[in-house]
């Protein structure tokens, strides 16, 4: 017997790979466990490696943030399949490997596997990538995936918002993400089409300048 439809759950998978910029990764879970959302985390074992250079957080720490954690290796994971149902995964950050590997198919861990899924099940894929310069593999690996309907995002700040600290950029890129996947969290880093006349007391203020 067929069950009713299901409600479409507040589910999103989020990878960490071992691209520099653990900390955009630490700060999108903390943010979507405030929105109550349901994250399914994946860090692949440079993943780890960079969060703990990178961060002051412990893998425990990072691992306690997310609703549930998988072994970047077990293939069988729930995330592995179609049929488990999401809003969509992200990968943040997405190394220009995970890239080149989700680009053509080798799905070799779980991270690769889980977004070649959401790419066959056309949900949304959102690819934080950071690397630079960009090679022309990279960014031929980027075009496909981009024509095959993932998002490529990097994390590229934007200073109208005037930020004052690397959370302050961190937030600003984690907020846009989120967009993605039409989660929106009200922030004053949106831009509203206003312009300051600058100088230290717009910036003290924090209002925006020409």
């Amino acid at each position: 017997m067929i069950r009713s439809a299901m409600e479409e759950p507040r589910r999103l998978i989020v990878g960490i790979t071992g691209a520099s910029g653990a900390i955009f990764g630490v700060r999108l879970l903390q943010v979507l466990q405030k929105e109550g959302v349901e994250t399914h985390l994946a860090i692949s074992r440079w993943g780890v490696r960079t969060l703990l250079h990178e961060t002051p957080y412990t893998l425990e720490q990072v691992q306690k943030m997310a609703s549930k954690v998988y072994a970047s290796q077990d293939e069988g994971a729930a995330i592995s399949s179609g049929s488990f149902l999401t809003q969509g995964m992200v990968l943040c950050p997405c190394s220009v490997r995970s890239a080149a590997a989700i680009a053509h198919g080798h799905g070799d861990n779980l991270l690769h596997r889980a977004a070649d899924v959401i790419l066959k099940e056309r949900r949304k894929l959102v690819l934080v990538v950071r690397e630079t310069p960009l090679s022309d593999i990279h960014l031929e690996n980027m075009l496909k995936l981009s024509r095959i309907g993932a998002v490529i995002f990097p994390p590229v700040p934007a200073f109208y918002s005037l930020p004052q600290t690397i959370d302050d950029i961190v937030d600003q890129t984690v907020i846009r993400v989120l967009d993605q996947f039409g989660i929106h969290v009200g922030s004053h880093t949106r831009w509203e089409g206003n312009l300051s006349t600058g100088g230290n007391a717009d910036r003290k203020s924090g209002k925006r300048r020409k």
